[in-house]
């Protein structure tokens, strides 16, 4: 049975058998029989972080431990309200900071994890009803890596190499040529900006 662990473009977290490839954490957010509850998050800090770090073992879902996630790739990642990890993405979590500070010049250069996380927060999840924020835009405004819906509609869309894909844990398939107006974004607004400030998301 596969463990509820999974997270979606959504932002939901689920049961599916795909492996990820990279891993996240929100907290703790599991019981003794590594179920989750009803929390979908227990602290602000979302990051993404590498399967592998110096060795390091984890025993998945361990007690009173973090939550470990995992998501398809960094686009997912990036649309479910996650950023790099500064510990074993270091060199990915400067480049991310920086473009942020790009995004958000009232910040500084460097804007610090707690205000990175604070505008993430804000733009990521309804903190009452649990649910993803979502925003509309042009479409020929969204950067590469950003997902979005099209209007009346529930796949997951997302630009990769000037091509439309749509995503599912079991991988991406090819979609007409890209839609013209308006579509409804996944993607965090801030997470938006950053990536149209230079942030390069990582192939995996």
């Amino acid at each position: 049975m596969p463990l509820q662990n999974r997270v979606s473009p959504f932002g939901e977290i689920l049961a599916h058998p795909a492996r990820g490839t990279l891993m996240g954490n929100r907290g703790c957010l599991h019981d003794a029989q590594r179920q989750l509850g009803n929390r979908r998050w227990a602290h602000q800090a979302w990051v993404i972080c590498r399967l592998s770090f110096k060795h390091w073992h984890r025993t998945i879902m361990k007690p009173g431990v973090y939550t470990e996630l995992f998501f398809t790739d960094e686009a997912v990642a990036l649309a479910a309200g996650h950023r790099p990890c500064g510990l074993c993405r270091h060199d990915d979590y400067i480049a991310f900071q920086r473009a942020f500070g790009r995004a958000r010049p009232e910040l500084g250069e460097r804007p610090s994890p707690p205000a990175m996380n604070r505008l993430l927060q804000a733009d990521r999840v309804n903190s009452r009803s649990r649910t993803q924020i979502t925003h509309l835009a042009e479409f020929d405004t969204l950067p590469a890596a950003a997902f979005f819906t099209l209007p009346g509609q529930t796949e997951a869309l997302v630009q990769r190499r000037g091509e439309i894909f749509a995503w599912s844990f079991d991988g991406y398939s090819r979609r007409d040529p890209g839609p013209a107006g308006m579509v409804n974004v996944l993607t965090p607004r801030v997470t938006v900006d950053v990536l149209r400030a230079g942030y390069r998301v990582c192939d995996t």
